[in-house]
């Protein structure tokens, strides 16, 4: 069960998107898009973008991409369940770290919950079928933060900056 811990983010839509394109109001930096896999690549070029502009390694910039991919598709597939919804995503580079946070409206779940060590002493055959995803990707980043706000589920992926990538860029 998730807690709602507080006040509204700034903006709700009215409605969804039906575009994956971005619309005209769409501040640099953010996301907006509908919460369709096929609009899951803007996610991935949004953080492909801001790991390029931190000068995350290769290995760092993987992961990110990695975790936020598993995100956003459980938004789709788990959180809105084909009904229709938006996804937020907004991220920031820090002097000692790179962030990207979701925002959905769909059922409070917190991504957590389905998560769990895979069980590498039981056959491959007889392994229970979901979660592992969640738990490779959310292990790869270096933290992740779940809170329900104003009813909103407000996910936080953060990777650490090595000291030499910690330079310019901006957030």
């Amino acid at each position: 069960m998730a807690l709602d811990s507080g006040a509204a983010s700034p903006s709700s839509p009215s409605g969804a998107p039906t575009s994956c394109a971005p619309p005209a109001s769409c501040v640099p930096g953010a996301l907006r898009i509908p919460a369709r896999l096929a609009c899951l690549d803007r996610v991935a070029e949004f953080v492909l973008g801001l790991g390029a502009r931190a000068a995350l390694p290769d290995s760092s910039l993987y992961r990110l991409r990695l975790a936020a991919d598993e995100l956003a598709t459980n938004i789709v597939m788990h959180g809105y369940r084909g009904a229709t919804g938006e996804i937020s995503v907004d991220g920031g580079i820090d002097p000692d770290q790179v962030w990207v946070r979701f925002e959905d409206d769909a059922p409070a779940f917190d991504p957590r919950q389905g998560m769990r060590a895979p069980a590498l002493d039981v056959p491959l055959a007889e392994r229970q079928i979901g979660g592992l995803g969640v738990f490779l990707a959310f292990t790869a980043v270096d933290s992740f933060e779940y809170e329900l706000v104003a009813g909103r589920n407000v996910s936080t992926l953060v990777m650490r900056r090595p000291a030499r990538a910690a330079g310019p860029g901006t957030g």
